[in-house]
């Protein structure tokens, strides 16, 4: 599906931006270009993009700085000669770096860290990236990193909803921006099990109960796993996916499409 593509996956040192990397050169891409602020679990990464049958460059990365994103993409198009494919993928959620998250008491400096790395970056990777994706004659694209949450809003996360609801508006005009040479799609997962979903459960005060009322929502009855957001992204960065552009898709377990609340028959909704 994306035979001889070379591909930029940033956040690719774990969790989805990983499985996506993975799943790339499992899809015959010719090179994979992982991208991490660690630089240890992009090396892992890449050891694993090389397993898979592709070549890979690992890329310490701090999205929060400009130069070094411009730096990233100059050296995944340097190391491939020209990039088709670019994930943005990366993010962060305030949860995790303050006890404060609500939207009357978040600080400032961890809205800015939020904003910085989940919307200012995907759009100056995406700016740094397009001459290079332009160029291509091997169906260049974008795919973007959303979230459900961009879609609705979640309790303790303004930063990160609102970031990812403008990340989905990001797809959209980098569809219409970039058209006809360039596609651009995203994808809004939900609650994915990850290393990092884990570690946010598990600090809670009562982990299990509060790891089923995650899933609780879930139509599926399970949280997602990383591989099947994979298997979607790869798709979208496909040519089979040639006539898509500009589109949002859930992978969620069915969370967003109903109220949540089942009825007393268990089997019923």
């Amino acid at each position: 599906m994306l035979n001889g593509k070379a591909a930029l996956v940033t956040g690719a040192g774990q969790g989805i931006g990983r499985a996506i990397a993975v799943e790339i050169a499992r899809q015959g891409a010719a090179a994979v270009a992982v991208a991490d602020r660690n630089g240890d679990t992009a090396a892992e990464t890449a050891r694993l993009v090389d397993d898979a049958g592709a070549s890979s460059v690992a890329i310490t990365c701090d999205l929060r700085d400009r130069d070094q994103i411009e730096a990233m993409v100059t050296t995944a198009a340097s190391a491939f000669d020209g990039l088709d494919v670019l994930v943005n993928n990366a993010g962060i959620i305030e949860t995790a770096l303050t006890d404060t998250p609500t939207v009357d008491e978040l600080p400032e400096d961890v809205w800015d860290a939020v904003y910085e790395v989940n919307l200012r970056a995907p759009w100056l990777t995406t700016k740094f990236a397009a001459p290079h994706l332009r160029r291509s004659q091997r169906g260049p694209n974008i795919v973007n990193a959303a979230s459900v949450s961009g879609l609705t809003g979640f309790p303790h996360g303004p930063a990160y909803c609102t970031t990812k609801g403008g990340v989905i508006q990001l797809t959209r005009v980098t569809a219409v921006d970039l058209a006809p040479a360039v596609r651009c799609n995203c994808f809004c997962p939900g609650v994915i099990e990850t290393p990092l979903s884990r570690a946010f459960i598990d600090r809670a005060e009562d982990p299990e109960a509060f790891r089923q009322a995650m899933i609780s929502p879930q139509l599926i009855g399970r949280l997602g796993r990383a591989g099947e957001v994979a298997k979607l992204a790869c798709f979208l960065a496909s040519d089979d996916a040639g006539f898509i552009t500009g589109g949002v898709f859930v992978v969620d377990g069915g969370a967003t499409s109903w109220m949540g609340v089942r009825s007393h028959d268990s089997n019923s909704v």
